[in-house]
């Protein structure tokens, strides 16, 4: 049993995160390639900023928020990451999600759907691949990057995909579902220090 979770990166209001997320989760349940898939709104997790006494590699949370954060993180399997481009780089909300944790994210791996103007969101998904290796997830080859993800709104649709992102989400998933697989035994594997 192989879970995905989404993760919305952006919080604010008037945010089109939480759209262009619903859209792939339809796709991730759609492909099928992981038994469970679920969408998870940074938003509604409203974690504050790092409140945590200890290093997060400890696992001594003194919070019930963390807690519940990392009980969330640490039963997925592989994750999506939904993130905006704010000045060339990802957002707070995000790293800070990120940071709040350490053991829970160990032999993942992630796939990035990136949006923006006319960089599609690709310098924040470039950027967040240095954190997300430390922390021993595997960002995949594979991607959706969203130019101009306004333009591709509609009050009824939703988020109407082009040509470009209903190839990429498929291959993404793809991508996943194999790196899931080959990586699932270290995740019962204490890392050497």
């Amino acid at each position: 049993m192989a879970k995905l979770e989404i993760i919305v990166a952006s919080t604010r209001p008037g945010r089109i995160g939480l759209t262009i997320g619903q859209w792939f989760e339809a796709r991730a349940k759609e492909h099928g390639g992981f038994d469970e898939v679920e969408l998870v709104d940074l938003a509604e997790v409203d974690l504050p900023f790092m409140n945590e006494p200890h290093h997060p590699r400890l696992g001594k949370y003194t919070h019930q928020h963390t807690r519940d954060w990392s009980a969330k993180v640490a039963e997925a399997d592989a994750f999506v990451f939904v993130m905006p481009e704010y000045n060339f780089g990802y957002n707070a909300e995000l790293k800070n999600a990120i940071d709040y944790l350490h053991r829970e994210w160990h032999y993942k791996p992630v796939g990035l759907i990136s949006y923006g103007g006319v960089s599609a969101g690709t310098r924040a998904a470039q950027m967040i691949k240095q954190v997300v290796t430390t922390l021993r997830m595997t960002p995949v080859f594979e991607s959706v990057p969203i130019p101009f993800a306004h333009q591709l709104l509609d009050e009824e649709e939703g988020l109407v995909a082009t040509e470009a992102m209903n190839a990429s989400a498929p291959a993404m998933l793809d991508e996943l579902v194999r790196v899931e697989e080959a990586l699932r035994p270290l995740r019962g594997t204490p890392p050497q220090s």
